[in-house]
């Protein structure tokens, strides 16, 4: 103590920063604190590990399944995960993600400025590989981009990924693994069957509850319809008339209540679904959920849902990410890579040689879709509601 002023250590901090996750060089970590003088709550970085996955959101959403093992593997962790605009907010909350970056040239910057004792490349894409291959780090996995500016595996765990993209044999006919245990794999983790990560804060999960008492679904059971899909792969959706029919079929058990679920490029496709159905949505049996609220309020619409009807879709990853009972029809892409976690059921397109085939446009008069199992699907819902029904019964 001198002249009544307390001495305070100045803790030397050089190039190499700080190994605690609160600090961040600009404030103080904790209001009123002075970081200055040495961590007073030190919470251990330990190994930094960064996740590149700029794929299709659904894709993202399945990603998650990953971050247990991450966790297991590296108990003490810092764990970034970079992604494009659309997908960050997916990542909301989540409680093993430390911070989520979006894919700019900021962004970019900032992470290509540090140092990464692992980097997890998800994509085999060009700029998610070059990307991976620009920063700074002891051990990248996955994938990146050889000195011919091609695709690559960055090591030998990833090579059945790569050639999943390469033998059509592979990918269409034998494979029987699921994405999440392909991708652990790659990434040289144990694959323990984990599921998505999907977080509801608390103002959502009000929301929902809120809409649950405005549309009267207590004590009835909420099939939700995904009717639309990725404007890149436009055939993973049902005709309009199809999504009428089987609306109009299930109509008669009066347990069931519909939502139409989607996005902003479903707004339409909903409309004309609804105005075939004036009687049911009249009597409040269904709803048009809004579409265009943004991602958050989209997923959830879909938390409303207790059975989902979908093709293999972003909207599909959501259904299972959010532990619904989810009834999905398959045609150009591969239902053997998905896993429902025992939470519904696959409908496959029994005999169609050309199936699957990743197609963008169908050069057999879109097959596959004129085959969706209607009778299958509405037999599932059905049962489901059965399921529903008796275990209420029995907690009654």
């Amino acid at each position: 103590m001198q002249n009544g002023t307390l001495l305070r250590t100045t803790m030397h901090i050089d190039t190499n920063g700080v190994d605690c996750k609160y600090f961040n060089g600009y404030k103080p970590c904790f209001p009123g604190e002075d970081c200055s003088g040495g961590c007073r709550r030190e919470n251990p970085i330990g190994t930094r590990v960064l996740i590149v996955n700029l794929d299709a959101m659904g894709d993202v959403v399945m990603t998650t399944a990953q971050l247990p093992a991450i966790k297991r593997e590296w108990p003490v962790s810092q764990v970034f995960w970079i992604t494009r605009g659309n997908a960050v907010r997916l990542l909301d909350d989540n409680p093993l993600i430390d911070r989520v970056f979006t894919w700019d040239d900021v962004s970019r910057l900032i992470l290509q400025q540090q140092h990464f004792d692992v980097v997890l490349n998800a994509d085999k894409s060009l700029d998610a590989c070059a990307f991976a291959a620009s920063l700074q780090a002891d051990d990248v996995r996955g994938f990146t981009i050889s000195r011919r500016g091609q695709i690559v595996p960055a090591n030998a765990e990833a090579q059945y990924n790569f050639r999943m993209g390469l033998d059509d044999q592979l990918k269409f006919r034998e494979n029987t693994r699921t994405g999440q245990d392909i991708l652990a794999e790659s990434w040289k983790l144990p694959y323990e069957g984990e599921e998505y990560i999907l977080t509801l804060s608390g103002e959502e999960q009000q929301f929902c509850a809120e809409r649950r008492a405005e549309w009267k679904l207590d004590g009835r059971v909420a099939v939700g319809f995904n009717t639309g899909c990725s404007v890149l792969f436009p055939n993973k959706k049902m005709t309009v008339a199809q999504h009428v029919a089987l609306i109009r079929r299930l109509a008669d058990d009066e347990r069931l209540v519909f939502l139409l679920l989607g996005g902003p490029e479903d707004t339409a496709r909903n409309a004309e679904i609804a105005a075939q159905l004036t009687e049911l949505q009249s009597s409040g049996r269904l709803v048009a959920t809004p579409t265009e609220e943004g991602l958050r309020r989209g997923i959830c619409y879909e938390n409303l849902a207790d059975v989902v009807v979908t093709g293999d879709s972003f909207g599909m990853h959501l259904a299972i990410a959010l532990r619904k009972h989810v009834l999905a029809w398959f045609g150009l892409s591969c239902w053997e890579e998905i896993d429902l976690y025992g939470r519904g059921r696959k409908f496959i397109p029994e005999g169609l040689h050309c199936a699957p085939c990743w197609k963008r446009r169908c050069p057999h008069d879109l097959e596959c879709i004129d085959m969706i199992d209607l009778d299958g699907i509405d037999a599932a819902v059905r049962a489901f509601a059965d399921s529903r029904t008796t275990e209420q019964e029995t907690r009654a």
